[in-house]
């Protein structure tokens, strides 16, 4: 009986629905993969071609969870999340097809806003911010992939982060389609207006009024609970609703992976992008003064302050020529010469433990060069190798090595793929010294290949293994290894994830990071939201039999 369900439930479902509801070999084997390690098979893939389809498929999806066992809707844009956010075993519902478009645009004491459909890839969207002259700027690394209702889901962070950022940021307000079916207008709220709201004494009204109760009657614990990070995906962000006299559910639901409400279309502000930016490469050799030294650079106000390590300059030199193939013949002529210096100072030096790239923008060339320069002269007692690049080819061969070394690594090992589970630790910068070391010392116990990047202005780092998911052993070494590295993470007051968010993979961890009076919390918040557990179930709260916990995680991982 189970396996002819989907197509009665896609009969069904036809009645009402406008868009396309798929179900073939195909389209289900797409669907079952994100960027992480799991596979997990839909039984439908939806797409909405509007709002109404959204609404009524939600109220559909409620009114038949008696009918249809683990009935849910997991919503999707671009399917670039490793957490495993992004797939699920009941119907996977796709923005990207038809829910993609700028909406609008406004201007209003110089304050520019733009709204725009979840499913609109980041790459179509900063285009069209760019012919303005502004920018989202919390984009990821993967902004030429990822869709913007991603971001909202996942509460996306990258490189500019450090000074403008996390998503949650840029959110004015958003229409969310709730579990009643219903699409709600979603914003601050005064103190009088959330009263307005409490009162209504209906689904919404009743969401204002328990999720008030919650956050006044577990004040202290929920104060407590925030992780002293930069930046955290871990949880829902309960302690950043009622700010600043102002009640904000766009300060929960940005980051909680669709598990609370649907959005339908999304209002972000947007701030000017600024044409001048310099670089400054900083070589360690030696992790003790990283702390300090993060510390100073901070004080100049660098855009982003990014980081790479030896093994991941070490595969730039060992790969130099697939590194340079796509560059052209004048592009791989100018990378090569560019590049010189770096060879020089290896020779006399050797490969440096650390590469820090510190950027800095101005309204004039003449500005970021300025800040440049006081930055390479204020850290001189660091008695570093600092180079200052000249223009914007010299400055991208180092992005270029940040950005594609992985790629690099997956291609020339064989019978090796991406593992991340470990791909998104943080902990302050202060700590970074006895942090970093400890770290290396717990991977490279298990003999992994693997490189260590990240943000070092928020003490961010992304470590992705390749592994061989033929072995056996594979998932019991994820098991492990994320067990220990998150001890290591907590020892030093960190969070498991600062921007890819929980997903499949980190749900089972958030009692280790928070302790189970919060996790409580999270649970409680979850019934309020989603009381028959129909939006994307198993991710953020624990489901048993439909994920959040670690035996869930190991059968579902892709071998």
């Amino acid at each position: 009986m189970r396996k002819n369900l989907p197509k009665i439930m896609q009969e069904e479902i036809k009645k009402f629905f406008k868009g396309e509801i798929e179900n073939s070999e195909e389209v289900l084997s797409q669907y079952s993969k994100d960027a992480s390690i799991f596979l997990l098979r839909p039984e439908l893939v939806v797409f909405p071609k509007d709002s109404e389809d959204v609404q009524n498929l939600v109220k559909w999806v409620n009114e038949n969870t008696g009918k249809y066992p683990n009935l849910a809707i997991t919503p999707r844009c671009a399917g670039t999340d490793m957490s495993g956010g992004s797939i699920g075993e009941s119907i996977v519902m796709d923005f990207t097809r038809h829910m993609n478009q700028i909406l609008g645009w406004s201007e209003e004491n110089g304050v520019h806003t733009v709204t725009v459909q979840p499913g609109m890839f980041y790459r179509d969207f900063e285009k069209a911010t760019l012919e303005k002259g502004i920018i989202l700027p919390c984009y990821t690394a993967s902004k030429s992939l990822n869709a913007v209702g991603g971001m909202y889901g996942n509460n996306s962070a990258g490189e500019r982060t450090l000074k403008y950022g996390k998503t949650e940021d840029y959110v004015l307000e958003a229409k969310v389609v709730f579990e009643d079916g219903k699409e709600y207008i979603v914003k601050p709220l005064s103190g009088t207006e959330l009263q307005q709201k409490i009162s209504q004494n209906d689904f919404e009204g009743e969401i204002y009024k328990r999720m008030s109760n919650l956050l006044n009657e577990n004040k202290d614990t929920i104060t407590s609970a925030k992780p002293m990070v930069h930046k955290n995906s871990a949880g829902y962000y309960l302690w950043n609703i009622s700010r600043d006299g102002l009640f904000d559910l766009n300060r929960l639901l940005v980051g909680s992976q669709g598990t609370l409400g649907i959005a339908t279309e999304i209002t972000f502000k947007l701030v000017p992008d600024y044409r001048y930016t310099k670089l400054v490469a900083i070589f360690m050799n030696d992790l003790e003064p990283l702390g300090r030294l993060v510390d100073k650079i901070l004080e100049f106000g660098p855009e982003t302050l990014e980081t790479y390590d030896d093994k991941t300059l070490k595969l730039a030199v060992r790969f130099f020529p697939d590194f340079l193939k796509n560059k052209g013949l004048w592009g791989m002529s100018k990378l090569s010469y560019s590049f010189l210096p770096e060879f020089f100072m290896m020779i006399r030096g050797g490969f440096p433990k650390l590469v820090l790239l510190a950027e800095f923008e101005g309204e004039s060339e003449e500005e970021a060069n300025r800040k440049c320069q006081e930055l390479k002269e204020a850290i001189k007692d660091f008695k570093l190798e600092v180079h200052v690049t000249k223009n914007a080819v010299e400055a991208e061969k180092y992005w270029d090595v940040r950005r594609e070394s992985f790629a690099l690594l997956r291609k020339h090992v064989k019978g090796l793929r991406t593992a991340p589970f470990i791909d998104d630790i943080i902990v302050r910068p202060e700590f970074l010294p006895k942090f970093l070391p400890e770290l290396k010392e717990i991977l490279n116990k298990y003999d992994l290949v693997y490189t260590i990047a990240g943000h070092a202005g928020d003490g961010n780092f992304h470590i992705i293994p390749l592994m061989d998911f033929t072995k056996s052993e594979t998932t019991d070494i994820i098991l492990e290894l994320s067990d220990t590295v998150y001890d290591l993470v907590l020892k030093y007051e960190g969070s498991i994830t600062a921007e890819h968010n929980d997903g499949i993979i980190r749900t089972p961890y958030l009692a280790k990071m928070y302790g189970e009076k919060v996790v409580a919390l999270f649970a409680e918040t979850k019934r309020i939201f989603d009381p028959k557990n129909i939006f994307n179930p198993g991710k953020k709260v624990p489901t048993p039999d439909r994920g959040g916990t670690k035996e869930y995680m190991a059968s579902r991982i892709s071998h």
